[in-house]
């Protein structure tokens, strides 16, 4: 026995290494969609690393102190300690600004990545028992990283982010009962409060990104112990074994080690390029230009970033007269527009598996356009979430119409009800929804004419004979010329 093998016998009698095999041959399917998921864990990393980095150097702090760095501007003028610390993260320490766009950069990717991933488990089913609590996993997720990118731009305390901070304070206090709690809790008391900087950084450091972190961990162990879904297969694979096109407890793919392991490793160094391109050419968030906080003025243009637009679209287009009082609590059109309205629309992602149920596992993907129902839904979501994000920006709109906000928000409104339905109903009637109810139900027809699920009927990719075949436990079978 050499001594790398009595070293490996050493670790293996303590640690159990053999027993590992079986998961490093777990089994991926070969497709590019579902990398989206990885991009997304390494878009995280990347924020926590570039994070720990901007961390050193970041005071979370509103304490006036005197600015002696190097934008001109401000030389020698009483400043926010948070401000000064991102200008001189910015434009003073080494690689600062490097480091700052990267981090902006990847926050964006990494919702980014979230959603098209989740976009893509939903129109091809793969939310279907027995995968419910995984959705609710991404569905929370992609609530926490939206959470994450708020706290995080409202912590240089320019004119911008104390604006935007101030509009989620309002939100916020605007729960009924519990507004002013929260209140309390996150901004630390009434905006703007010395207290405000500190709380978010706290949020934005630790609280959210340990749930984030909590829920990956959840979400890919989950992930292994189910097993991938696959998409559906034209013909029988014949690799190492032969296995039917309908037999869904094996997958079709390459081993975790060392096929998927390389796979992964390009995909992270590929983002992380990406990343790099887009911080070394395209600016982020200019502190310098929007100035400190100044509770006297507001800037002229306050929008959020894209992938709030949505919400700040519904807040809004909420009419005032949609204030209220139920049983003595005052319900505003802030907590209307701002949480109500959005927190609908997470509930209806997240309860979406439930309706569209299956009461037998699927393990295969589903054809989109052999789902009228779904597919029409999911492209009626996807234009309502879109129509909201141009309503957030009807100040862009009225300009580009010669017009006023308070003329042009009454169509917005009337677009964003009735254009979801177009779109809907659209997509219903283009894939056959009206014209073949059993098409419609998510049912398709085999050539012997028997009834089966379309999840296993339509088949997207051809995998390769040659592919990798994998048990239902992940483990690569035994060659039996071996």
């Amino acid at each position: 026995m050499g001594r790398f093998d009595r070293v490996y016998a050493w670790f293996d009698d303590r640690l159990g290494l053999s027993k590992a095999q079986t998961f490093l041959g777990k089994a991926f399917p070969a497709e590019d969609s579902y990398l989206l998921g990885e991009v997304a864990a390494f878009c995280f990393l990347l924020l926590v690393l570039t994070g720990i980095f901007l961390g050193f150097f970041f005071e979370p702090s509103t304490t006036e102190v005197t600015y002696e760095g190097s934008v001109a501007e401000y030389q020698g003028e009483e400043m926010p300690e948070a401000f000064v610390s991102v200008l001189n993260i910015t434009y003073d320490v080494p690689f600062g600004m490097f480091i700052r766009r990267l981090h902006h950069w990847a926050a964006h990717l990494f919702i980014a990545s979230i959603g098209l991933h989740m976009l893509r488990v939903f129109f091809t089913g793969a939310y279907r028992n027995p995968r419910e609590i995984n959705w609710l996993v991404g569905t929370a997720l992609a609530s926490l990283a939206m959470a994450a990118a708020y706290t995080g731009y409202a912590l240089p305390f320019d004119e911008f982010a104390s604006t935007a901070a101030s509009i989620g304070y309002n939100i916020a206090t605007s729960i009924p009962l519990l507004g002013d709690p929260i209140g309390q809790i996150v901004f630390g008391g009434d905006f703007p409060s010395t207290a405000t900087v500190p709380r978010l950084f706290f949020l934005h450091v630790l609280v959210i990104p340990l749930l984030i972190a909590g829920l990956l961990g959840l979400h890919f162990v989950i992930l292994i112990r189910q097993k991938h879904t696959e998409a559906p297969r034209d013909e029988d694979v014949t690799g190492r074994e032969h296995v039917d096109r309908d037999d869904d407890s094996v997958v079709i793919g390459l081993p975790m080690v060392p096929n998927q392991a390389a796979v992964s490793a390009a995909v992270f160094f590929l983002t992380l390029a990406v990343l790099s391109l887009l911080a070394g050419f395209l600016p982020v968030h200019n502190i310098a230009e929007y100035g400190p906080t100044d509770p006297a003025s507001t800037p002229s243009l306050v929008m959020p970033d894209w992938f709030l637009m949505w919400g700040y679209g519904f807040l809004k287009l909420t009419p005032a007269w949609m204030s209220f009082d139920l049983f003595g609590v005052h319900v505003s059109s802030e907590f209307v527009g701002g949480l109500l309205l959005p927190g609908l629309v997470f509930v209806s992602v997240a309860v979406w598996p439930f309706i569209d149920y299956e009461s037998e596992p699927t393990h295969f993907g589903a054809d989109p356009l052999e789902r009228p129902v779904p597919t029409a839904v999911g492209i009626a979501g996807v234009v309502f979430v879109m129509l909201a994000s141009i309503a957030g920006m009807d100040v862009i709109v009225a300009d580009l119409v010669g017009s006023t906000t308070a003329v042009i928000r009454p169509y917005l409104t009337a677009i964003l009800i009735i254009g979801p339905i177009l779109a809907g109903l659209t997509t219903y009637a283009v894939l056959g929804g009206f014209g073949n109810d059993e098409q419609a139900g998510g049912r398709a027809t085999d050539n012997d004419g028997g009834d089966r699920s379309d999840a296993r009927s339509d088949a997207i990719d051809t995998p390769d004979e040659t592919s990798p075949v994998a048990d239902k436990d992940g483990k690569q079978p035994e060659d039996p010329d071996e």
